[in-house]
């Protein structure tokens, strides 16, 4: 029997359940005794000398979206026999908290990403833009694009007699880019007086110009607040940060038969195929067009969202990750025996 060690900041945030959680019934299928572990974001150096006896218990010890100094790169290393740098997010740069702000970039940050690359034995990126930044420290780079189990997502059971709802889902500190396409919605709202937008999430937009519909998230509920929407949105900035996205929540809209809209920035160029499954927006003149054009067509709605769900179910099938993930800590598990 194999020991995996799943690593991770906080063990209830949706990249690790959607990254790591996904991947410990296959590997506990195939063989392996599984761990996760939460590493405290302090106490540097020391949190990774007492977890040595951990370590050193693992074939494949896995760090989700954690950065190391290289001198705790180093006694990782040590202790470690084979790790693997799990990535999804641009984590080389901090978010911007405001709309407008730049990101916020510092010499110390993009050090312990390329640390943390050089001293692990694959780095497993999200996307092809983090597998290029992570390229020039890494020894090994596979890409394992962020995935879903489109059998959890069920149809849009919306009607076109419905009013007509978009849908945003996320967490709280992504509203910022939802903020982005306020005047084109506005405007719609103008021109169709039912329009709502359905936004799924923890917190809130109080816009009296727009008919915001509050949904709490809940993973119970969140499949069905999907698919009684029409439409899905996915608005970025174009900076460094949104490039480095994964678009798990255009692969949500897409399992639910929505049609999308997005930015075309980063992941979304993948996701969304312009004129296929949805279109791309880059101003707000094109958000409000391509937004009234899904409004008003019910068959172009319908004919994007199967487009949508066929898209999701051959290039981001969450067995297709499993599988390929379960491979890849396999192969260093046995090396790590050898």
């Amino acid at each position: 029997m194999r020991n995996a060690l799943l690593l991770g900041y906080d063990l209830e945030l949706p990249s690790f359940r959607h990254r790591m959680r996904s991947i410990v019934g296959p590997l506990e299928a195939a063989g392996w005794q599984v761990r996760t572990e939460r590493l405290p974001s302090g106490r540097y150096g020391l949190r990774t000398w007492e977890r040595r006896a951990l370590l050193r218990w693992a074939d494949v010890t896995v760090l989700h979206q954690i950065k190391l100094s290289a001198l705790e790169a180093r006694m990782m290393a040590a202790f470690a026999r084979r790790r693997v740098f799990d990535v999804d997010d641009a984590i080389y740069v901090r978010k911007p908290r405001r709309l407008g702000d730049p990101v916020h970039d510092s010499v110390w940050r993009r050090r312990k990403f390329a640390a943390t690359c050089r001293w692990v034995d694959v780095v497993a990126a999200g996307n092809d833009v983090l597998a290029g930044v992570a390229r020039p420290a890494a020894r090994d780079i596979v890409i394992l694009p962020t995935s879903i189990d489109a059998s959890a997502y069920h149809a849009s059971v919306a009607a076109a007699a419905d009013p007509p709802t978009i849908a945003w889902i996320g967490s709280p500190e992504n509203l910022i880019y939802l903020e982005m396409i306020r005047p084109a919605l506005a405007r719609l709202a103008s021109r169709h007086p039912t329009l709502r937008v359905r936004v799924i999430c923890s917190r809130f937009p109080d816009w009296p110009d727009v008919n915001i519909e509050r949904i709490a998230w809940s993973s119970a509920t969140e499949a069905d607040s999907l698919a009684a929407a029409h439409i899905g949105v996915m608005p970025l900035i174009d900076d460094e940060w949104s490039r480095g996205k994964c678009a798990f929540k255009l692969l949500q809209y897409m399992a639910a038969s929505l049609p999308c809209v997005a930015s075309p920035i980063g992941a979304n160029t993948e996701a969304v195929i312009d004129g296929v499954n949805g279109f791309h927006a880059r101003n707000d003149e094109e958000w409000e067009r391509n937004l009234e054009r899904l409004i008003e067509s019910a068959s172009l709605r319908a004919r994007f969202g199967a487009a949508g769900r066929a898209h999701v179910e051959q290039r981001y099938a969450m067995r297709t990750y499993q599988a390929d993930y379960v491979a890849l800590l396999a192969r260093l598990g046995a090396v790590g025996r050898a």
